[in-house]
């Protein structure tokens, strides 16, 4: 899970590069690489006779986490285009919060108090990124549009582990390519005429393979083990690791406030997951 943050991280410094793509291009070629990417990976990994039947017979459950992994990949690519790569990152860190609520009154978990305890610290270092990147209202649409891809991964990740153990279960690693298809179908219309470069169509493409396709099927299988909270605080790395590739990569600092931030969300990590190996 740790591998798949770092991944993920690249989006926004390589969005940083990129000529001038127009935000709707931008979030069509990304998503468009990303499901030839994920038709050739699940292809080989399934066989494409049961990828389709997997899609043909996925139910309500597969088209609803097809439907989240949408909402993600269009909301997060959209605003980066409206504010800094920091805001992005820390509001999308607000999903542990919402997974856990989630995973509690859906799904009836008890967590365990550790975890409660690093929500409780990870919230504070993101409260404290959050009001100091916010204040004086600056770039509120972009943190209002990048507030639905928490809100869509707790959703996904309190779904998957409902699943969890089911004779029935659908296989779940086709609505990450569902889900890529219709953020490609949504966001077409919105881009039409295409006119990116050559050079922007790459990189986008490069993002759909490496920092879309290939982490998405890794934490659909690591959701198999891990439980909801616990892929959610795992995924606040992409945080650290977003910010620093952004700031190393194109000079966007981050403030002092989103260094102290992130130094608490990291420790609320590390002792969430020392405490829970040490409990085993």
């Amino acid at each position: 899970m740790v591998a798949v943050t770092l991944l993920w991280s690249i989006a926004g410094v390589v969005t940083r590069w990129l000529d001038g793509t127009a935000p709707f291009e931008m979030t069509f070629w990304r998503s468009a690489a990303n499901a030839v990417s994920l038709v050739v990976l699940l292809s080989l990994l399934r066989g494409p006779a049961t990828l389709w039947r997997a899609l043909r017979e996925g139910g309500r459950a597969l088209w609803l986490s097809g439907a989240c992994w949408c909402t993600m990949f269009t909301a997060f690519m959209l605003a980066l285009t409206l504010t800094t790569v920091a805001n992005v990152l820390v509001t999308m860190a607000l999903a542990p919060l919402f997974t856990a609520l989630a995973a509690r009154f859906a799904l009836g978990h008890k967590l365990a108090a550790r975890t409660w305890v690093a929500i409780v610290l990870a919230g504070a270092g993101i409260a404290w990124m959050y009001g100091h990147e916010l204040q004086g209202g600056r770039h509120l649409l972009g943190t209002l549009v990048a507030l639905a891809v928490p809100i869509a991964a707790a959703v996904n990740w309190t779904l998957i582990q409902s699943l969890r153990g089911q004779a029935d279960a659908p296989d779940m690693l086709p609505a990450v390519l569902l889900g890529a298809l219709l953020s490609s179908a949504i966001t077409l219309p919105l881009a039409w005429p295409l006119s990116a470069s050559a050079h922007d169509v790459g990189l986008l493409s490069m993002l759909g393979l490496v920092q879309l396709a290939i982490p998405c099927l890794i934490s659909v299988t690591v959701a198999r083990v891990l439980s909801a909270p616990e892929i959610s605080l795992l995924a606040l790395f992409e945080v650290l690791f977003g910010v620093a590739w952004v700031w190393l990569g194109a000079g966007e600092a981050p403030s002092v406030a989103v260094i102290g931030g992130g130094a608490l969300v990291l420790l609320a990590l590390a002792g969430n997951e020392a405490l829970a190996l040490k409990q085993r």
